[in-house]
Formats: C-alpha cells, structure tokens, sequence
C-alpha cells in the first residue's frame, strides 16, 4: 500500500476510517437479505473482470487522432466502438443526426495601439509529446458558436468577467461600454463572461488562462509538469447552454431528414458579441500594453508585472468568421436485454467527441464505461443475464454543446419516459476522490455503492477517503457533510450529457468521476493526449478501474433489484438544505444591497460618465422585500414525512409480492418527473426541473429552487409569489406520488 498521494493528516485519517463495508451482511437498498448476498457475489465476478490494461489499449486507441464531431478520426472511433460492443454481445445500432457546427475561417486578434502586433493563436508543437506535432484534423483555438465580427476598440481588463468585478469597474468609474473585454478563464462557465459583458454594452470578448489559476503558478508546465503550457488555450462552446443545449436550428426535436430547421438569424444561443480563448502568452502583450488605474490587487494573476483597468491605451482589432456547416453526429447505442424485466431500461452514457485527443475529457471516462460493457458481456454469456435491459451510449457533439444527447433524448423522449429507469453519466476522469452528483432520490444507493468501492491507493472504501477529506475542510458545511450518516450527494447543473434526461425528462440521474489530485492544464488544450493523461491525470489507470467498478455496482443493483433501489428521505433532507440555503442568501442579498446604496448615499462609489457625457451614478439595487416562504416549508415537511414511510413500508422489498413491485417500480421511475413542470422555468422553458437547473448566470452551476432562487438574485421580485407557488406545486405532487405508493403498500394483502 502506497500513501504517496495523500498529505501525512489526510493518510492518517483515511488509514482510520471504518473497515471496508462490501462485507457487510445488512440488505442491500431495494434487495433482502438473500438477494444481497447473490449481489455481492455477482459484484464480486463483475469487479475480477475489470482491469487497468485493457482501459489503457483503448484510451491509446481512441486518442490517437483528433476526434470532433463530424471528423474522419471520429468516425472511425464509432466504427470501432461498434465493433466491440457487438462484440461483447450487444444488440448495437449507430443513430445519426445532422446537426449545425461551426468551424472558424478567420481568427485574428491585434494590438493596434499604443503599437502594432498580432497574436498567434497558436498551440506550440512539443517534441516530448508526438500527439502535439502536426496532428491532421487539429481543431484551431477558438469558441463554439461565438457571434462573427470585425470589431475594434480600447480594451478593458475585467477580472474574471462576473458580476461583482463589473461592480467594482463601475465604483470606479469605469465603463465597458462599446469597449473589448479581457477576462480571465476561472469562476464562471466560460459561455457567461461573454454573455454578461455583451449585457453591460462591451463590443468584444478575449478570454485568456492565468498562469496563476493552472500554469506555472500551480506548478511545473507541461512538458516538464501537468500544468498549462504558456501556449495551451482553452477551447470551447459558448453556446449559451442555460437556455437550452442541443442542436441550434432544431429545438424540441431530433435533427434528422425532415426536421424543420430555423434559419441562423432566429437562432437564440448563439453568443451576442464576438469572443476569442487566448493562450497567457497572447494575453501577456495585451496586458502590458494597459494603461488607466492599477487593478485591485485581488486581481492579479501570476505574470510579472502589475496588472491595469485601462480603457486603453490599448486598442484591440478582433476578426472572426465562421462557416456554419452540417455534419453528421453518431451516437452508438448498445443494449444488453433483460431476462425478467426487459421494459424496463438502465442507461449508461459518456460522449466520444473530443476538441482534438481528448485523453481525460472525455476518453478516460468512456474506457471505463467500455470496461464495464464488456464485463456485463462476460457475465451475461456465462449465464448470469441481468433482470432489467442495461444499455451503453457512447455520444457525439457533446463538446459543442450537449448535441448528441438532447437530440437522442428529444427524438425518443416518449420511449425514454415509459421506460427508462435512471442514467448514469461520465465525463472524463482523473485520480483523487470521488465526484458523486445527482438525483437525491439515488443518493443512498451511491453511498452503498461508494461504501462497496475501494479506493486504488488505500484500499479504504472510497466514501472514508472523501469524508477524510471533509474533515480536513475549512468550510463548516464540508465538515458537518463529513459527519452525516450518508455523505449528501451534489445536485447538478448542466455541462453534461444527463442534463437532458434530468432537466428536460425528469429522469433521474447520477454523474461521477473521480479528481482533486490529477492537475486538470490539459483540459481543451492540444496536450489533452494519451502522454498527458498516463503521465499526469491518472497513472496506471487505477483509478478508471475504479471508476468502472463504481459505475459498474449501480447498474448492477439497478438492474437486478427487486425493488428499484429509490428513497426520498435523501430528497427530503436536500430539499431542506436548499431552503435554509435560500434563505441564508436571500438575508445576504438584503445586506448587500442596503450596503451598496449605503455607499451611493455617501459618495463611495466614483461617478462614470453616461453616452452624452453627463455624470451618471450607478444605479441604486432595489431593496430586497422580505418573502412569504412557509409554503415551501410546509410542503417540505410532508414530504419529509411521506418518505420516512415510504422507507419504512419498503424495508423489507422481497416480502411485497411480485405484481406490487412491478407497480411499484412503474411509479418509482415516474418518481423524478413529478419534480419538473411542462412550461419550465422562466425565460427558458426547455429546462423543466424545479429542484436543479444550471443558473442563467453560472452556466455550468447549479441553482437549486431555480425559479425562486432567480427571481430574487435578478431582482425580478414581483415574480417570487408565483416561482414560490410552482415550484411548491412540484414538492407536493412528489409527495402525493410518494403518498399513492405508501397507500398501495398499506393496502391489504
């Protein structure tokens, strides 16, 4: 046993943590004690399939060219994947969509005062690394659905581009209107800093990484180290995710023959202004070349120099243009039947695009979805076929913005809510601790599953070495999470492809990875290669095979289960926790906001100059109204109290006859759907989940209670009633769903 990757405190405290749990002989959520132990037996075959060789022969495989949607590299991955799911006995079928991307054909940025010079944009090829030299199919630096445009002007540094740094520029009389951004990558999803500088009037956008967030201010850069290359950029969408994901000119359906199509100018998730990634060595110039007033210190990265506001005297030419093209996206779906109850569907996805190799994003994750595939196989051709139909998805154009998913998902979504029990997503991996989010009705389960799971360096459940971790965590939530009898698992917000079967369908879902000691500089880059990732992220791939095994226990209990292993006291205890948080925030907001106009009263805010050139003041916030909250909490407590019985009635599942539990298990996959409304959240009805959503202004970060929790950041209060009301609306029809269940078991039989 090797203690290499932990601090001497956090070994110590992972060494003493519970003995390892898969041993266990308490019954297993949703099973008796007899079908536990045949469980754990068929977890122990499944888990003797698994090893690290064969996820290593595949990651070199599928990353030994660039492989974005619509390539010839990717297409031969799909091939293969094919082949080797049929392979393992799979009935496997290859599902296109023809879907708009765009690629760029003018990419220019230049400093045109207070001299002349233009940026590279370009990755340096390494002799260390031979996936880095010359690759054919190499995607360019740039973002994804970007507006075009020849624009100029004087730039702006504005930190990390959110809104409080919008705040501090204006204290300072500082205004980014008609004027280029340059923010840094970090804090935000990347898709926002654009959208939120375009709101405050700016022209253009550049985004560039700090070596202070993941370059030498970290640590070594790569070749010699994991960190980023000064030349490495950052490449990405910036649809704007928040208001859907998915193809841009087939909303609501499958982009096939015969789908109408919006014309470009109609589409809405395109980003407004035009925005550019930069490597810090094409920031550096820029950022010399600042005048104005010295950047708070707080704002400083690690390059070495005092970093400036300006405007100017640094101007700024950006030209971009795009060719919109249609390209075929694959998404390989493989089914293994079920022997007992084959309607009902376990789902198990992880993409295979990638923005050039994509070594950790996204093969690392798809080879543990592979390892897992063909160990299933192995066991269904011994004999032991699983009772519910389990099936794989590999998925294309989830880089460009989730597009193979939602449209899979948009053109089954019938078939997907009569049959699909839950799904369980990977993006990527790395080494560290586990990652577990999503459904807190699948929250028990997880912990089971993470209990049952060794940690590959410790040999110490996986579930002790993040509570280890809590533990040693100056945040006093983290430590009171530590001590929790089941580790709360985190809600989701998008970034992935479960965001369509959770916020669209209501499906519950789960997404895991392991992380936290695998530096992440490669991430979009050119160096995201098989050399990077065996080096760095993962070595050895120890922690794939965990991550394959993890993934692997939940399919398997969801699959063979006799009853679907859902709770709803894990629901209740989230829902608790995301009110108290509500109104924790909601009272800091009020603070704030009677601050600001403190300052404004008082002359602490310096005064800017409106377009006519008259002093103009920041506009004062609205002061925040108290909240009439007691509906939600009283429909938090009867949920609260339906789950506490539906727990208790289902204790013992093998004891329910056969006909309730296929009744049942009917209901408990309806569970989720109960949580969403068909004309979804305000502004953006394609996301129709009440207790999870990405936030209109995080992106990627979830906002819990979405509909309430923005109406009140926004100040849009005269709308909090009526989000109130809705989103109570759905707490008290799961509670009633929940409520019909417990009636059929109180039933006699």
């Amino acid at each position: 046993m090797t203690l290499r990757f932990l601090t001497p405190t956090l070994a110590a405290l992972a060494l003493a943590s519970t003995p390892l749990l898969w041993a266990s002989e308490a019954p297993l959520l949703g099973f008796g004690p007899e079908e536990s132990a045949a469980q754990h037996a068929l977890e122990d075959r499944f888990r003797a399939a698994l090893n690290a060789s064969d996820q290593d022969q595949w990651l070199k495989i599928l990353t030994a060219e660039p492989h974005h949607v619509g390539s010839a590299a990717g297409l031969r991955n799909v091939a293969w994947l094919k082949d080797q799911f049929e392979s393992w006995g799979y009935e496997t079928e290859v599902v296109r969509y023809d879907v708009s991307v765009p690629v760029p054909t003018v990419r220019r940025m230049a400093l045109t005062a207070p001299e002349a010079w233009e940026g590279s944009l370009t990755e340096a090829a390494l002799p260390e690394d031979p996936s880095t030299q010359a690759p054919e199919g190499l995607l360019p630096p740039y973002h994804a659905f970007s507006a075009e445009g020849d624009v100029e002007a004087e730039l702006v540094f504005v930190n990390y581009g959110l809104k409080e740094d919008y705040e501090a520029l204006a204290r300072r009389g500082i205004d980014v209107k008609g004027k280029i951004v340059l923010a840094k990558y970090g804090r935000s999803w990347r898709g926002i800093k654009p959208k939120l500088a375009a709101e405050k009037g700016a022209i253009g956008a550049l985004i560039y990484s700090d070596p202070a967030d993941d370059g030498y201010g970290q640590g070594d850069p790569y070749p010699r180290g994991p960190f980023k290359h000064e030349t490495g950029v950052q490449r990405g969408s910036v649809m704007d995710l928040p208001l859907r994901p998915g193809d841009i000119l087939t909303p609501y359906a499958g982009a096939k023959d015969g789908t109408p199509r919006l014309p470009l100018e109609e589409v809405e998730t395109l980003t407004p202004i035009p925005v550019l990634p930069l490597s810090y060595a094409d920031a550096t110039p820029l950022l010399k070349a600042l005048g104005g007033e010295v950047a708070p210190t707080s704002w400083f990265g690690q390059l070495p120099f005092a970093y400036h506001l300006g405007p100017g005297p640094a101007r700024v030419r950006l030209t971009l243009e795009f060719d919109y093209q249609t390209v075929p996206a694959y998404n390989v779906i493989a089914r293994l039947p079920g022997a007992r109850l084959p309607e009902q569907w376990i789902l198990r996805g992880n993409h295979h695009d990638g923005w050039n190799h994509g070594a950790a994003d996204p093969i690392s994750g798809l080879v543990a979805l592979l390892a897992e595939a063909k160990a299933l196989g192995e066991l269904a051709a011994e004999g032991h076929r699983l009772d519910r139909t389990v099936m794989y998805a590999a998925w294309d154009a989830e880089e460009p913005g989730l597009i193979g998913s939602t449209e899979w998902v948009e053109d089954h979504a019938e078939a997907l809510r009569e049959h699909l029990v839950a799904y369980l997503n990977t993006d990527g991996n790395s080494r560290g601790f586990a990652n577990l989010g999503g459904s807190h009705s699948l929250q028990r389960l997880m912990n089971e599953v993470a209990d049952a799971t060794p940690d590959p360096i410790l040999d110490v459940p996986v579930t002790d070495r993040l509570r280890a971790k809590l533990r040693l965590s100056a945040d006093k939530s983290d430590q009171q999470e530590a001590k929790a009898p089941e580790l709360p698992i985190a809600p989701l917000g998008s970034g992935s492809d479960y965001s369509p079967f959770l916020q669209h369908l209501g499906i519950a879902s789960l997404n895991t990875s392991f992380g936290g000691e695998g530096p992440s500089g490669s991430y979009h880059t050119l160096y995201d290669t098989y050399a990077h990732y065996t080096r760095f992220r993962d070595p050895g791939l120890r922690y794939g095979v965990a991550l394959a095994e993890l993934n692997g226990r939940a399919t398997l209990r969801l699959a063979q289960a006799p009853l679907l292993p859902f709770e709803f006291e894990g629901v209740a205890d989230a829902v608790g926790r995301f009110l108290s948080d509500l109104e924790g925030a909601t009272e800091k907001q009020r603070t704030a906001q009677q601050q600001r106009t403190a300052r404004l009263n008082d002359g602490s805010y310096a005064l800017a100059l409106d377009p006519e050139g008259a002093v103009a003041p920041p506009e004062a916030l609205r002061p925040v109204p108290y909240f009439n909250f007691a509906p939600l909490r009283n429909a938090h407590a009867k949920l609260a109290e339906a789950a506490q019985r539906y727990g208790a009635l289902t204790a013992n599942p093998t004891a329910l006859s056969e006909t309730l539990r296929a009744t049942l298990d009917r209901k408990l996959a309806q569970a989720e759907a109960q949580l969403t409304d068909p004309e979804g959240l305000p502004r953006r009805p394609w996301f129709r989940h009440f207790l999870y959503a990405p936030g209109f202004y995080t992106g990627y970060g979830v906002k819990t209670l979405p509909a309430v929790r923005e109406a009140i950041e926004e100040e849009e209060y005269e709308q909090v009633a009526q989000e109130v009301a809705r989103t109570t609306a759905r707490l008290e029809a799961l509670t009633a769903h929940i409520e019909a269940m417990n009636a059929l078991l109180d039933a006699p039989r």
